[in-house]
């Protein structure tokens, strides 16, 4: 009985192993399914031209120069688009928290009344929309074509991450520590700045680089918006008209660039645009974890 005992657990441990071995295995071609062709990116940004057209370069530099990148700092239209999407990420990412912390806390408080109908409208906004073309309409009747403010406030609420804060809110925020609050005579904006902010910070984060993240990758809305004020393109939608330049020798706003092979500049401003991302990112990791697992473990 003994021995059979034994042997039906060796065999569970083995069986479980291989399952760990697959799991893993899984997992490592995924994350070299990401990194990879970033990382060919990369190489082909620092390579010479002629390994590039030979398709010699794989995942190491071929010729290691930094031409590229030089002609990208000696544009003043590039570092122009950078400052756009930097302060625009920025006020984005601000104001879209703000308005979205606005509209979580009170629809989570159960003596809202309506709350229910109000929470359904934004959802609404989930499955149905008017599409691009009443949107432009709308921006150009308010006048924010070629402004600042077309770049910002038409996406600066996502019904998604709302629905996210407030049922993070709600699952992590007592009751009991709300009505201790108000016991001491603190008020809906006292407890929501001494309680609640505190207390949300890893989906605050959270959220913020999802704001952050998306901003960053837009450019279809400034495609369609900015269109007369050219110092008002971002990094994105630059990267964009570099892109679908299909010959050999192309203008760029500020300086001449002639390259043998435009895919060499084209992986270089890919680096560039994606650099500030992965630079910040590991500063909020640990609360981007915090607030992707919450609510996954109820204790």
């Amino acid at each position: 009985m003994k021995a059979a005992t034994n042997t039906l657990a060796a065999h569970r441990k083995r069986r479980f192993d291989i399952w760990d071995v697959l799991i893993h295995l899984a997992l490592v071609m995924a994350s070299l399914a990401c990194l990879l062709p970033f990382v060919h990116v990369v190489a082909k940004s620092l390579s010479d031209d002629a390994f590039v057209i030979a398709n010699k370069v794989f995942l190491w530099p071929q010729g290691f120069t930094l031409e590229a990148y030089g002609k990208i700092f000696a544009d003043a239209s590039i570092l122009r688009s950078l400052y756009v999407s930097v302060v625009v990420t920025v006020v984005f990412t601000i104001l879209g928290m703000l308005i979205t912390i606005c509209a979580a806390y009170p629809l989570s408080r159960k003596q809202l009344k309506g709350r229910t109908a109000l929470t359904f409208i934004f959802m609404f906004t989930l499955y149905f929309g008017g599409g691009i073309i009443p949107e432009y309409m709308l921006v150009s009747n308010l006048g924010m074509l070629d402004t600042w403010w077309a770049l910002i406030l038409p996406q600066a609420f996502s019904a998604f991450n709302f629905l996210i804060m407030k049922t993070a809110i709600t699952s992590s925020i007592p009751v009991s520590l709300e009505e201790s609050a108000r016991i001491d005579g603190a008020g809906h904006f006292r407890i929501l700045w001494s309680i609640v902010l505190p207390l949300s910070k890893p989906i605050i984060a959270t959220l913020s680089l999802f704001y952050a993240v998306g901003r960053w990758n837009a450019y279809q809305d400034a495609l369609f918006y900015i269109k007369q004020q050219v110092d008002l393109r971002p990094l994105q939608l630059k990267l964009y008209y570099l892109v679908i330049q299909a010959s050999e020798s192309f203008q760029l706003e500020a300086t001449q660039v002639s390259l043998s092979n435009p895919e060499v500049l084209k992986a270089s401003c890919v680096v560039f645009a994606t650099l500030p991302i992965l630079c910040i990112y590991p500063f909020i990791q640990k609360y981007f974890v915090q607030g992707v697992m919450l609510g996954a473990v109820k204790e």
